[in-house]
C-alpha cells in the first residue's frame, strides 16, 4: 500500500453506508482516504482504498495496523455490542498513536428531553435503546484526551438518494400509510451539507462537539408533507402518531461551537436539494 506522508491518511468506518460514502466522495479527491464495507459490491472490492470489515467478526484493529490513519470517522452501524467493543479498541488505538477521531452520534442522546432543543453542554439522557448505546461510546470517547476526538450530534439526515427518502418514495408508490408525528420538534439536515461541514471540522483541526443541524426548528408532520409534495404529484396517506399531548422536542442546536454561515443549513435549503 502506497504511503503518502504529505496528507493526511483518513479512514472511514461505514464508508459503504449513506453518510460514510457521502463523506468519503466528499475527502477522497483532497486527503489520502480509506473506508470500509460490509455489503456485496464490486465497486468496492475493486477499489484498494476500502477494506471488507465485518464489525461482528473482524478486528478494527487489523485495519487501523495496515492503514495507520491520522484520522478515523466512524460512520458505523451494525449490531451495538459489536460496536461497543470497535470503539473500545479505537480507543485504545487513539492513546497509542496521533490518531483523531471524529465519531457521528445522534440527537437521541437527549430524546429522554422533550421540552427544550438540546445543546452541546446539556447533559445527555435517554429513554431509546438507540440512545443509551451512543451514550456509552460518547462517555468512553469523552474521557480522552480531549484534543483527539470529535462528536457530532445529527438529527435526521435527508438528501436525494438518502434511505428515508427512499423509503417515502417507496410508501408513495405502493399507497402505503405514511407515519409522521405532528407533536414532534426536531431539527434536520442534508448529507450534503454534513459533507461539507465535516471537511471544515478536519482542515480546521477542530475537538469538541458539534450539533449539526438546521439552525430552524419544524414540525416532523409539516417537514414529511414538504417532501412529499418535493417528489411529485402523490396523494399521500399519513398515519398521525401522537406519542404526547404536548410538543415534544428532539433538536440538536449549536450554542458554544457554531460553524461559519455558509455552513449553517436552514430546514427549507434541504427541500431545495431534494427539489431536482
Amino acid at each position: 500500500m502506497p504511503q503518502i506522508k504529505e496528507k493526511t491518511r483518513i479512514l472511514i468506518l461505514g464508508a459503504s453506508g449513506f453518510i460514510g460514502h457521502a463523506i468519503y466522495n466528499e475527502l477522497c479527491s483532497y486527503f489520502n482516504t480509506f473506508g470500509t464495507y460490509n455489503t456485496n459490491n464490486k465497486e468496492f472490492e475493486k477499489n484498494q482504498h476500502f477494506f471488507r470489515y465485518n464489525i461482528e467478526e473482524d478486528d478494527v484493529f487489523e485495519i487501523l495496523n495496515a492503514v495507520k490513519p491520522t484520522l478515523i470517522i466512524s460512520a458505523l452501524r451494525g449490531d451495538f455490542a459489536a460496536q461497543i467493543i470497535a470503539h473500545q479498541h479505537i480507543a485504545e488505538y487513539l492513546l497509542q498513536s496521533k490518531t483523531k477521531l471524529i465519531f457521528l452520534s445522534s440527537a437521541n442522546v437527549f430524546d429522554a428531553y422533550s421540552k427544550y432543543p438540546s445543546y452541546e453542554y446539556d447533559k445527555t439522557l435517554s429513554n431509546s435503546v438507540y440512545g443509551h448505546f451512543k451514550i456509552k461510546i460518547e462517555n468512553m470517547l469523552l474521557r480522552l484526551p480531549k484534543m483527539k476526538v470529535v462528536i457530532i450530534r445529527l438529527p435526521m439526515v435527508f438528501g436525494p438518494f438518502s434511505p428515508r427518502v427512499d423509503e417515502l418514495k417507496l410508501l408513495l408508490k405502493e399507497k402505503l400509510p405514511i407515519e409522521v408525528f405532528p407533536n414532534l420538534v426536531m431539527n434536520v439536515t442534508s448529507n450534503n451539507k454534513l459533507t461539507q461541514q465535516v471537511h471544515y471540522l478536519i482542515n480546521q483541526n477542530k475537538y469538541g462537539l458539534f450539533h449539526l443541524g438546521s439552525i430552524d426548528l419544524v414540525h416532523h408532520d409539516e417537514f414529511i408533507n414538504d417532501i412529499v409534495k418535493t417528489l411529485g404529484d402523490f396523494k399521500p396517506i399519513y398515519k398521525h402518531v401522537y406519542t404526547t399531548n404536548d410538543e415534544r422536542y428532539l433538536a440538536v442546536l449549536p450554542k458554544e461551537n457554531k460553524l461559519p454561515k455558509h455552513l449553517q443549513i436552514k430546514s427549507n435549503e434541504i427541500l431545495e436539494e431534494l427539489d431536482v
